[in-house]
């Protein structure tokens, strides 16, 4: 991916180097997680209890394949050393893939009518507070639809090529356009539908309906790709790059590589297959009307 030299969104808030007050001694909680179950372990309806809690916070729940903790709380938020952000190479291209989607999203709402509201992008290290609650870099990237911002911990990106055997600055890429997917959805209203009719969803019902809402957005990041290419910035490998990335984060890979086997009923992002299907399926068209993941089979 040819990123260097281009321009750099100014959407990105650092705060890495920050203190955060402990959540639990603020009236937080945290979720204890893991991949197995017997011994202590969760129950499927136990599991799907937390993908549901997890999406009333707006938290990525990757974490549950992870054998981490969630740490939900209150204000806890202190900058330890205000400053600008840091202008390291990972940032520059954090930077940079942010201004490409801001560019991208920007030309496709002004072409239907609409005017495109651009997230903000929030670095963190370690643990961070968002308004949708507390969160541990164990939970990996998410979105946050009550303030409209992503929260990624860069070091997610170095788990990403050790852990998920998905190496590449276009897989990285990927995952920056997934989280700004769901950040098209909160403009479109597709987040706020969801939660509204979550209330009248069983859990099974709930679980199945977040599947959709995270392959969409895996269509909305291969439009996306789909224009980055059109400017010449990808390089020879790099489709591959972001494919196999959807491979080794497809719900059914991540439970056989952390626990032998899969629960298909736990399954909350799509599996595999899926997510490379309706990433590609963007990317061959270009079009966001080719993302409709909620009519019919996925």
């Amino acid at each position: 991916m040819e990123w260097r030299g281009r321009r750099q969104s100014n959407n990105v808030e650092d705060r890495r180097g920050a203190s955060m007050g402990s959540p639990l001694g603020r009236g937080g909680f945290r979720i204890p997680v893991g991949g197995r179950r017997g011994g202590g372990g969760l129950s499927i309806g136990g599991i799907v209890m937390i993908l549901i809690i997890c999406w009333i916070t707006g938290i990525n729940p990757l974490t549950l394949l992870s054998g981490g903790d969630i740490d939900m709380g209150g204000s806890g938020y202190q900058q330890s050393a205000p400053g600008q952000t840091a202008n390291d190479e990972t940032t520059q291209f954090v930077r940079t893939v942010l201004a490409e989607t801001e560019d991208t999203w920007k030309g496709i709402f002004e072409a239907g009518g609409a005017r495109y509201e651009e997230p903000t992008l929030v670095l963190f290290s370690g643990q961070v507070n968002s308004a949708c609650g507390f969160a541990s870099s164990a939970t990996g990237p998410f979105y946050c639809p009550v303030d409209k911002k992503l929260y990624l911990d860069t070091d997610f990106f170095r788990e990403l090529e050790q852990r998920f055997e998905a190496a590449g600055d276009f897989a990285q890429a990927y995952v920056i356009a997934h989280e700004v997917g769901h950040h098209v959805q909160n403009l479109t209203g597709v987040l706020p539908k969801f939660n509204q009719a979550r209330q009248r969803m069983s859990e099974v019902e709930a679980n199945q309906m977040s599947i959709r809402v995270e392959l969409q957005a895996d269509c909305y990041a291969g439009v996306w790709g789909k224009f980055t290419d059109q400017k010449g910035v990808l390089s020879e490998g790099d489709l591959e790059e972001a494919l196999n990335a959807a491979q080794q984060i497809g719900d059914d890979t991540l439970q056989k590589r952390s626990q032998g086997y899969v629960v298909p009923e736990s399954f909350n992002h799509g599996t595999s297959a899926q997510r490379m299907t309706w990433f590609k399926r963007g990317f061959d068209s270009g079009d966001m009307r080719a993302c409709d993941t909620f009519s019919g089979a996925v």
